[in-house]
């Protein structure tokens, strides 16, 4: 989904009055930013590439998340400096980015699928995960919402996993969107 710059000005407008919180605010938070410059894997890295003939070294992602019992969970995922018009997938993984595109674990789910991996739509959708697939412009620029009705618990996300593809729904590989190819670090 597309949303106009505005739209991210009001979130992050509405996220301050809302949470009295900094865009460095601690994890637990209800207002998340992150941002990162993608480069090979070091331990310190925020934004890293493992692909970077699809996600070049020095593209941009940005991230802001707000979430709350009664408000649900509002991300958005604007990024630059990756290849023009190409169909990327993303997701809320479970774990922190690491060395390999696996280190994120699975994807986020607000009702975990007892059956791993999930492949199942009724667990494996945009309801019960956070899918931020996004189309880049000519320029490399993309943009990307999700809205979900629920907020984070004592369970936490903890990265945005960028995939070749955008997600597929049908039964058997819901949820599926292709190799990992870039992780960037979010203290959801």
């Amino acid at each position: 989904m597309r949303i106009a710059p505005t739209a991210i000005s009001v979130l992050i407008a509405s996220a301050f009055v809302f949470s009295g919180t900094s865009p460095a605010s601690a994890a637990g938070s209800p207002l998340v930013s992150a941002h990162g410059t993608f480069q090979a894997y070091s331990p310190d890295a925020v934004a890293i590439t493992y692909k970077p003939e699809l996600v070049p070294a020095g593209a941009r992602a940005h991230v802001f998340a707000l979430t709350g019992n009664r408000i649900g969970t509002t991300t958005v995922l604007a990024v630059s400096g990756l290849l023009s018009d190409h169909e990327y997938g993303a997701h809320v993984h479970s774990n922190a980015c690491g060395a390999t595109g696996d280190a994120a674990g699975p994807h986020f789910q607000h009702e975990p699928d007892p059956v791993k991996p999930s492949v199942d739509p009724a667990y494996a959708n945009p309801r019960n995960e956070i899918w931020l697939d996004f189309t880049t412009s000519k320029l490399g620029t993309g943009i990307s919402s999700s809205h979900v009705d629920w907020g984070f618990t004592d369970r936490r996300p903890g990265s945005i996993v960028i995939h070749e593809m955008h997600t597929h729904t049908e039964p058997g590989k819901a949820g599926t969107a292709g190799p990992r190819l870039a992780c960037i670090n979010v203290a959801f």
